[in-house]
């Protein structure tokens, strides 16, 4: 692509941070940082869709057809395509999330007309020939079964489902058994042509680049994508009504042969689009996020109960959750469920001290400087803020939210999220909600 970029079809702009931004043609978007001192480029192209957008026949599309894309293309075989990035020593790969997907790459900066020749020519020009369907197949059923073995992410899936329960996002990622056996090629090839357009795609770099030249290069990249669309424009960030969520305290058990008592315990949190999202990072990490925190201490330092316990935070377009994990022997599970939900309780009504807080914003600036030392980091950074929020947020702005708040906006978040029902997921050695503890059989 050359020539000059119309207002409106390719204009370009730089946005706060040092980053660059250009709107192609196709509503397709290009947002780009340069970093200074490395030799090196991490690229990606974001789609905003992802396993919340599937129908039920769909549910584990976006995660399959992440597979399924990297198995061929009109002008590359899988072969080939592994080849090309292992002759440069680069890096490619894909995930899914519930509400975007990102097929990404690493390379030496010489080599960006690769990673985007290859990225672009994955996500819009594949196959998906039938006996590579029915290849990943296997692949993707196996991976189901990896997770039914690890303790820790199905705990999360059964918790999502139970929290969100009857809403698209309580559902996996991945799919189910069922209906990954039951997908067809049609099924696939439908979701990825009608959903995998450029109006809904954010392509993110950062690294030693130079902006119009990332743009010259996914222009002409994705012309053929871009003609398809047509003459529209990007498609907005999610902004859908809060979702509605049952209400009132539930608990799942699945039963499991497993040394320890896996627990999550929750409550609803706060949307991405919540201004008092800088408020709930404070509120998390003093309760949950490091050996100082409220609940590592309670928990593991003063009564040893566990060796893990964290609590972290979920956050999309319509809504989000706060939720406590923790790992003990079968036996301490009601001990952990009592003090994990005395410490909950206490902060609901008290809030954290000014040392708790100050600390925690301590943590949280600090974290998020030194997880800003590599490119894909960046790289991830600037594609999540186009993609989630169609804006870029500054390092600076983003520190100076955390510094402004206060003990009284953490008490007042404190008490309306953590006073409510709580949901609660156990993996375990328990054959049925009769065998656990009387600290969680009342939320039931």
């Amino acid at each position: 692509m050359t020539g000059v970029l119309t207002p409106g079809a390719g204009a370009s702009a730089s946005a706060p941070g040092g980053v660059s931004r250009t709107e192609l043609p196709g509503g397709l978007r290009v947002v780009t940082e340069t970093v200074p001192g490395v030799r090196s480029v991490s690229l990606g192209i974001w789609i905003g869709i992802g396993s919340r957008d599937e129908s039920p026949t769909q549910a584990g599309a976006a995660h399959y057809l992440e597979h399924l894309l990297f198995k061929g293309t009109q002008r590359r075989t899988a072969v080939a395509i592994a080849e090309e990035f292992d002759a440069v020593g680069g890096d490619l790969n894909a995930f899914t999330a519930k509400e975007h997907t990102c097929y990404y790459a690493q390379v030496l900066d010489t080599d960006l007309p690769l990673a985007v020749d290859v990225l672009a020519d994955v996500v819009t020009d594949a196959t998906l020939a039938p006996p590579d369907v029915e290849v990943e197949r296997g692949v993707v059923l196996e991976e189901i079964a990896m997770r039914d073995d690890d303790p820790e992410d199905l705990l999360g899936e059964l918790f999502d489902e139970a929290l969100f329960a009857g809403h698209p996002l309580g559902l996996p990622v991945i799919g189910s058994e069922e209906s990954i056996r039951s997908m067809t090629r049609h099924t696939l090839h439908e979701f990825w042509r009608g959903r995998y357009t450029t109006p809904r795609m954010v392509v993110a770099a950062a690294g030693n680049l130079v902006h119009h030249e990332v743009v010259e290069l996914v222009g002409a990249a994705l012309s053929g994508a871009a003609a398809r669309a047509g003459d529209v424009g990007p498609v907005p960030p999610r902004r859908p009504a809060p979702a509605a969520l049952a209400s009132g305290p539930r608990l799942v058990l699945r039963p499991d042969d497993t040394e320890q008592a896996h627990l999550l315990l929750g409550v609803p949190g706060l949307s991405r689009h919540d201004p008092r999202r800088s408020v709930l990072t404070v509120l998390n990490t003093a309760l949950g996020g490091g050996p100082s925190s409220r609940l590592f201490q309670q928990v593991r330092e003063q009564r040893g109960l566990a060796y893990s316990v964290y609590s972290a935070l979920s956050t999309y377009a319509d809504a989000g959750s706060f939720s406590v994990y923790a790992g003990c022997a079968p036996e301490r599970l009601d001990e952990v469920v009592t003090v994990v939900r005395a410490v909950l309780a206490e902060v609901a009504v008290d809030g954290l001290t000014p040392a708790e807080v100050t600390r925690a914003q301590g943590n949280l600036r600090g974290g998020l400087v030194l997880g800003l030392e590599d490119t894909p980091s960046r790289m991830n950074r600037i594609g999540r803020s186009e993609l989630d929020h169609g804006r870029q947020r500054t390092i600076t702005e983003s520190l100076d939210r955390i510094a402004a708040v206060t003990p009284e906006q953490v008490a007042e978040l404190a008490h309306e999220l953590l006073a409510a029902p709580l949901t609660a997921a156990v993996v375990g050695p328990y054959d049925d909600e009769a065998d656990l503890p009387g600290s969680l059989r009342s939320l039931a």
